[in-house]
């Protein structure tokens, strides 16, 4: 239980507060009592039980917030909400506790084999929770490393693997210990990875992308919304009053309003309300990206994201339009089997159509810049895909729109922001921010935040971006392959490195 509380600690604003090298502390913490207590057992059903347990306490306490969503807007009662955050995080945990018997079951004694044993099945229950059931990689461990010096292993090797590394290396240390000559190589070997990797990261020959184009000048919104309001007929006036005033106000080259920001329908728009937005878009050089769902209830409705500008004005609708891909399971599309429970709660447009996974960029100014909506954002090998598909432009920069007040005021606004400063390392691209309530920001190639909006408060960010062109490794890997080549590389090390004398099946 300590281990999963200090690795959910990871993902918290607090310790980040406290400085840059806090959440990477609290990982190598976890991971150390993890590893030590594993070390101490010779049952496999206990290590079994320990994993179960390290791995629910890690995903409650660093994603509860879910229980908002539930039972403040979702209008479940309390207990029911609470055992639906209990029950997804405890099934999710079975990987850790596979783990952890895997390892107790097949580990040979020797600290170096062991150590790579572990790193190899961290990294596939990690990709395993990252994709079944459409995945839910969120509070993955790589992500406490963003500010540490494991950062410049993100644009070669990934998010997972980043986290596989460090329980590596620190594993290592806490096998090798009591003090010896072991423990000596594998602190020494700590020490040199660490400092050998500051060094790269200060490198200019560690950059895979170069300067694009003349900087954007940006314009993000954010409108603050309360969720309970947000759908509400007495306050959509307001809501379509204020983000149409920005967006018409708003100067420089790129405008862009959150997920949603016009919650309504084409046919339950105003008479006009669109054809003067795109009017003001359709002429000069200013361009505009808007959330906003589009289609209808008879044919089916999209979560997209709207591009006006000049350009778009001779297209077919008089606009560019990306439609999300990875739908959110029960907010934006309903499990076969689980209508009965989403019938239980109040959620408004709650079964959306999906959009393509390799979707072309929206062009402003030579710039290409690659939208996602929401949580697309957590998944770097899908976003992969659009750096190497055939017949359209690679992305020069990311632009996030979300809504976290589905959330209320929760660690989910940090958590969202680190996975995304993650994404910008991953492919050393900038990252422009738009969201109901936070955290809306500019981030650079190097994920560093360089300009922001303070969360729960409405305004309009105006800053600066500069655009990058070049595909990092991880892009050029991930994108063709996804992550099947490291799923094979980490599966055959665990093949070589188990203990073949003793049956895992046989101890549970």
């Amino acid at each position: 239980m300590l281990a999963g509380a200090l690795l959910a600690g990871a993902f918290s604003p607090w310790m980040a507060a406290l400085g840059p090298a806090w959440p990477a502390t609290l990982l190598s913490l976890a991971v150390v009592v993890f590893v030590a207590v594993l070390r101490s057992l010779g049952s496999v059903p206990l290590a079994a039980k320990c994993g179960a347990l390290f791995g629910t306490v890690w995903l409650v306490s660093g994603t509860g917030w879910m229980f908002v969503s539930l039972h403040k807007f979702g209008g479940l009662p309390a207990w029911i909400a609470g055992l639906a955050v209990l029950a997804l995080c405890a099934a999710l945990s079975c990987f850790m506790a596979l783990v952890a018997a895997a390892w107790v079951g097949w580990r040979r004694g020797t600290w170096l084999s062991d150590g790579l044993l572990l790193a190899a099945l961290w990294w596939l229950a990690e990709w395993i929770r990252g994709c079944i059931f459409t995945g839910f990689p969120w509070a993955a461990s790589g992500y406490a490393l963003v500010d540490s010096p494991l950062a410049v292993l993100a644009p070669w090797i990934g998010v997972y693997a980043m986290g596989a590394v460090w329980v590596l290396m620190l594993s290592w240390v806490v096998l090798s210990a009591p003090l010896s000559r072991s423990m000596m190589v594998s602190v020494s070997a700590l020490l040199l990875l660490v400092g050998g990797l500051s060094f790269i990261g200060r490198q200019p020959w560690h950059e895979f992308t170069r300067v694009h184009g003349a900087p954007l000048s940006v314009t993000l919104l954010q409108g603050n919304i309360p969720q309970d309001e947000k759908f509400a007929q007495s306050h959509l006036i307001d809501q379509l009053v204020w983000h149409a005033q920005q967006l018409v106000a708003a100067k420089g080259d790129l405008v862009v309003a959150p997920e949603t920001a016009i919650p309504l329908l084409p046919a339950q728009m105003p008479q006009g309300y669109w054809a003067e937005l795109a009017s003001a878009f359709h002429s000069g050089d200013r361009a505009a990206l808007i959330g906003v769902p589009l289609g209808d209830f008879e044919q089916g409705y999209t979560n997209s994201v709207v591009g006006l500008s000049s350009a778009t004005k001779g297209l077919p609708d008089g606009f560019y339009r990306y439609n999300k891909h990875h739908l959110v399971p029960f907010g934006e599309f309903i499990p076969l089997g689980f209508h009965w429970f989403v019938q239980m709660m109040n959620m408004p447009l709650g079964d959306f159509t999906r959009g393509p996974r390799a979707a072309p960029s929206f062009g402003v100014k030579g710039q290409w810049v690659a939208p996602t909506i929401c949580y697309e954002d957590l998944f770097g090998e899908e976003l992969a895909q659009r750096f190497v598909t055939a017949g359209q432009p690679a992305p020069t920069l990311f632009a996030n729109v979300s809504n976290l007040a589905w959330f209320g005021d929760t660690v989910a606004i940090y958590q969202h922001l680190q996975i995304a400063r993650m994404r910008s390392l991953e492919f050393q691209l900038p990252t422009i921010r738009a969201t109901n309530t936070g955290a809306t920001v500019v981030i650079d190639h190097t994920a560093k935040v360089t300009a922001a909006l303070p969360t729960n408060t409405r305004g309009a960010l105006v800053a600066s971006v500069q655009g990058r062109v070049g595909n990092t490794p991880y892009a050029e890997w991930a994108g063709r392959f996804g992550l099947w080549p490291m799923v094979a590389l980490a599966a055959l090390a665990v093949l070589a490195l188990k203990r073949r004398s003793r049956s895992l099946a046989a101890s549970l």
